[in-house]
């Protein structure tokens, strides 16, 4: 049937289904509709329509249902055509929605009454209002009527929205809601200057708006109120009163939700006051504060008096907040002191700080003036009392005032610069800030200056002493003195004398005596310190020096006579012009001789006889003497730096004046040689001596008048060594021929020493007579280098070494092989190893078949054999190995091989007759040393012919065979006992008939 194209709608109606379809092509006569419930047959609303239709609502049908539309079309001829459709009615919304907070500030509670019909569940979708953004999405069943939202914002509004589910359909109801606020936190209130207060809270995003209200505590009135959105966590009021308690409440406010949040108080902070002043009151040792009063409010004023420049507290008194000023009494004469005015209001504090100020002072007390032994300055002192310091006044009787102030503390002054022996007056005031007391007066006298360069001479004189000063430049009017003896301590004399006078003579005093002088000036009741000086008068000189000789013990002995007068001791002074050292020997003034022990033997010695007065002396004239000498020590006698030389050495142990050196041969008691030496010279070289000679010396030492000799020592010059020294091999034995040539000079023979080269052995020592001039070194390794050193000696020294390396000739190989392994290109060779040492072996191949190049192979001194290849086959070539050290050869004998022949090739047979037979070859390489033909019956196997040929030969006939018969031919090629043959090649003789056709 045709298809009508069926479609279904509700318009928006949950009620209702609007069905719609197209007229089937030809008409229709009209149409029959039937509404079932999707899944039951039973029809629950039947309809029709007249031709021209096209459409038909379904009316009271139930909200969220499942239905079942069949149309059916009556066509011409009672035809019908039907078409199925199953459709889906819209939800119906839900009814009394609503969305509660019930007071929290993180939950919503959503609940709805099902609207009527069915429904497939609900969808809630939950909004943030202030950010558009969806928050929550929630799908539930049908049946559910109420929902939880936690974990919301605080203080925030929200939009539901719950759509109701069918099919495809849904139907939607919304509602809006807040949550409660949230209460912020940790507000507080703080100054932050005199007029302004910070307030700061903590949580403040729970609330869409915050209402703050300040008070004024002291008026009880409102400030100021703030309404704040959210997100503002702190404000600052301004124009507020200084020093006032203010109170801050809070509330936050969402929606229709309002709570109460926390308070705060705080105080703005006082003003100091102004002008403060502290000044003297009318009062004895009273002092009066005053200040303005600044704006704003304060609780109270703390007054505060400060004492002294550090500031120390020593008074607090609190007055009202509208007091202007505060009187302090009973305060300490002459102190200094200051006033701090506090303004206080609640915990904070406002100062201001008043200049300094001073209580009248009371002048000191105790006052003295002392010139503590100086003649330029006064000591002035006196007990310390209150004040900012002193002022001090100097003057002296007949000059102006000397004014100095100090400060407080201070209880003593020292006047420095005065004019010594003279009388001041002193006064001393107490300054206390502008306040000075009455002063307080003393005096005293400077001391005066002592007597300068005081001095006490002898002038070069024996008995009197002159006294002389420079004279004090002030203050003096007299000077007096006092002369001592210095050692007894006994008075001798008193002076007094006018300031104008500057020395003084004593007269009549002991010679070499010690005197001290002790002066001083006089000035008023003061005197100067004493100045003392002190001096000798003049010693005498002794007489009768004499200095005489002691031979044991070694010595000298002085003698004087003492001269007049005092004497504090006698000074020795003995020396030598050869020695840089000098006796100095001081004895007691009683002592008339001394013996000098300890001298240098064989020196003479010079003496002087000091008489010692205080610093002064007085010298003997010199006395002189020689002491005696002593022979020489440790006389060695020991080769020069040449052979030629003598170097003697001695020890100095005598003195003298020189050394006369003798020297002579040992076996002759003749002196060949005086040498003189002075003194001071330890060493000498005796040159142009003969080399190894035996020689004897002494020596005699002299001093002034005497004469010494030491012991003889004896010695040999060193010998010359051996010329022309040579170490040749011996060539019919293992041995060394060593040469020299005999040197100039005597000797007493030769030490020569071997050693073998890189060996650890100890060297092998010989010796030969004087006159030898050769010696042969038997008994040695082949083939090894000797170090050969030969000395000549002479007693028990030695000449310079000369040495010399030789080498025995090497031992030749022996047993030397040369075999044929078996091949036509190598030779083996092999030889036994000789006793003995070589550098290498030389082996030499020499082809003696060809005229190519010698083979020469070099191989270690420990190598046996060697194989040679890739010689020509069939060649003969002998083999030579030589041992080689140095330039020293020994060969083996030679020993001569061949190598195998190749075979010949290319064989050919041929009869030229009935009875001949022809064989032809090739040579392989170069040719054979010869060639051997056999020729064999084949039927009998036995040999019936051989022909030995030269190496050049290529074919040979063999003639008289019978003819017609079968031979067997091979061709061997020689070389020397070797030889290698063709295979076997077989061929037929020609009949005679065959020769005749």
């Amino acid at each position: 049937g045709s298809l009508l194209n069926l479609s279904v709608s509700d318009h928006g109606r949950s009620d209702s289904l609007l069905l719609s379809w197209d007229e089937p092509e030809g008409g229709a006569e009209g149409y029959s509709l039937t509404l079932s419930s999707l899944g039951s047959s039973t029809p629950l609303q039947n309809g029709s329509a007249g031709p021209n239709i096209t459409s038909f609502w379904f009316h009271g049908l139930t909200p969220g249902m499942r239905y079942k539309v069949e149309v059916t079309a009556t066509l011409a001829c009672m035809e019908t055509t039907s078409q199925t459709v199953t459709a889906q009615t819209s939800p119906s919304p839900v009814r009394n929605l609503s969305l509660s907070s019930s007071g929290s500030s993180a939950v919503l509670h959503a609940s709805w009454v099902h609207g009527h019909g069915q429904r497939d569940g609900y969808h809630l979708a939950l909004y943030h209002s202030d950010s558009q953004t969806l928050v929550r999405n929630a799908s539930v069943l049908p049946n559910a009527s109420t929902f939880l939202f936690d974990g919301l914002l605080a203080g925030s509004e929200y939009a539901l929205k719950v759509s109701t589910l069918a099919g495809s359909g849904q139907a939607s109801t919304s509602i809006h809601q807040w949550t409660a606020p949230s209460i912020p936190t940790q507000l507080s209130l703080s100054p932050s200057s005199s007029t302004s207060l910070v307030a700061s809270w903590a949580g403040a995003a729970g609330a869409a708006w915050l209402h703050l209200a300040l008070h004024n505590l002291l008026t009880q009135t409102v400030t100021m109120t703030l309404s704040a959105r959210r997100g503002l966590t702190s404000y600052t009021f301004q124009h507020l009163q200084p020093g006032t308690q203010y109170w801050l409440g809070l509330s936050a406010t969402a929606g229709p939700y309002t709570l109460e949040g926390p308070n705060a108080t705080a105080w703005t902070y006082p003003l100091s006051p102004g002008n403060v002043t502290l000044r003297s009151a009318e009062e004895q040792s009273s002092l009066q504060a005053r200040w303005t009063t600044p704006a704003g409010e304060r609780d109270f004023y703390l007054v505060t008096l400060q004492e002294g420049e550090d500031g120390a507290p020593t008074r607090n008194i609190s007055v009202d907040g509208d007091n202007s000023h505060v009187t302090f009494h009973g305060l300490s004469p002459g102190k200094q002191y200051s006033v701090q005015v506090t303004a206080v209001a609640g915990p904070y504090r406002a100062s201001a700080r008043s200049a300094a100020a001073w209580t009248q002072p009371l002048a000191p007390s105790g006052v003295s003036l002392s010139s503590q032994g100086s003649p330029y300055s006064l000591l002035a002192s006196w007990e310390e009392a209150m004040g900012e310091g002193y002022v001090l006044a100097l003057s002296p009787m007949e000059h102006p005032v000397k004014n100095s102030s100090l400060l407080r503390g201070v209880t003593n002054f020292t006047y420095e610069g005065l004019r010594p022996g003279t009388l001041y007056s002193f006064e001393v005031s107490t300054v206390a800030g502008p306040y000075t007391s009455s002063p307080r007066r003393i005096t005293n006298w400077t001391y005066p200056l002592p007597l300068e360069q005081l001095t006490l001479s002898n002038k070069g004189h024996s008995t009197s002493l002159q006294a002389s000063w420079r004279a004090a430049p002030t203050g003096s009017t007299s000077y007096t003195g006092t002369l001592w003896e210095t050692k007894s301590q006994e008075w001798v004399r008193n002076v007094t004398v006018g300031n104008n006078w500057t020395n003084v003579t004593f007269e009549d005093l002991v010679p070499g005596r010690q005197y001290t002088l002790e002066m001083a000036a006089m000035a008023g009741p003061y005197r100067a310190p004493v100045r003392s000086a002190t001096d000798w008068t003049y010693p005498l000189a002794p007489a009768g020096v004499t200095l005489t000789n002691t031979r044991r013990p070694l010595g000298l002995s002085a003698f004087w006579d003492k001269a007049a007068g005092d004497v504090d001791r006698f000074h020795l002074q003995l020396y030598s012009k050869s020695h840089p050292a000098q006796r100095n020997i001081s004895v007691g003034p009683n002592t008339h001789n001394f013996t000098f022990l300890g001298l240098s033997p064989g020196t003479q010695y010079f003496l002087k006889v000091t008489v010692l007065a205080g610093p002064y002396r007085s010298s003997s004239h010199f006395a002189t003497e020689w002491t005696y000498p002593l022979s020489l020590a440790n006389v060695s006698v020991q080769p020069g730096r040449r052979p030629q030389e003598l170097h003697v050495s001695w020890v100095e142990s005598g003195g003298g004046r020189n050394h006369l050196v003798q020297l002579s041969v040992a076996e002759s008691l003749s002196v060949i040689r005086n040498v003189s030496v002075p003194r001071g010279v330890t060493q000498l070289d005796l040159e142009g001596l003969v080399p190894g000679s035996r020689y004897r010396v002494e020596i005699i030492s002299q001093a002034g008048p005497h004469r010494v000799s030491s012991q003889t020592a004896i010695s040999y010059t060193v010998p010359l060594p051996p010329l022309s020294l040579s170490a040749r091999p011996v060539s019919t034995a293992w041995a060394l021929a060593v040469h020299w040539e005999t040197p100039p000079g005597q000797r007493d023979g030769y030490l020569l020493s071997v050693h073998e080269e890189g060996s650890s052995a100890p060297a092998r020592n010989l010796e030969a007579g004087k006159d030898s001039t050769n010696v042969t070194l038997a008994q040695l390794e082949p083939g090894t280098c000797y170090l050969v050193g030969i000395w000549a000696v002479a007693g028990p020294f030695r000449s310079l070494p000369k040495n010399v390396t030789g080498c025995t000739v090497p031992a030749a190989p022996t047993n030397l092989s040369l075999t044929n392994p078996g091949s036509s290109s190598e030779l083996y060779t092999y030889w036994n190893k000789p006793p003995g040492r070589r550098d290498h072996y030389r082996v030499i191949l020499y082809s003696l078949s060809t005229q190519s190049r010698d083979r020469v192979q070099t191989l270690s001194p420990d190598a046996q054999n060697i194989t040679w290849t890739h010689l020509e086959a069939g060649s003969r070539f002998a083999v030579q190995v030589t041992a080689v050290k140095g330039l020293f050869e020994a060969s083996s004998t030679n020993i001569t091989q061949w190598t195998h022949p190749l075979a010949p090739t290319n064989l050919t047979l041929g009869s030229p007759s009935a009875s001949t037979l022809q064989a032809s070859w090739a040579a392989t390489g170069r040719e054979a040393e010869g060639y051997v033909v056999d020729v064999y019956d084949t039927d009998s196997s036995s040999r019936v012919g051989r022909r030995v040929l030269g190496g050049d030969a290529r074919s040979h006939i063999f003639r008289n065979l019978s003819p017609g018969t079968y031979y067997s031919v091979a061709v061997r090629a020689t070389a020397g006992p070797f030889h290698t043959s063709t295979p076997n090649l077989t061929h037929c003789t020609r009949e005679y008939d065959a020769l005749l056709a």
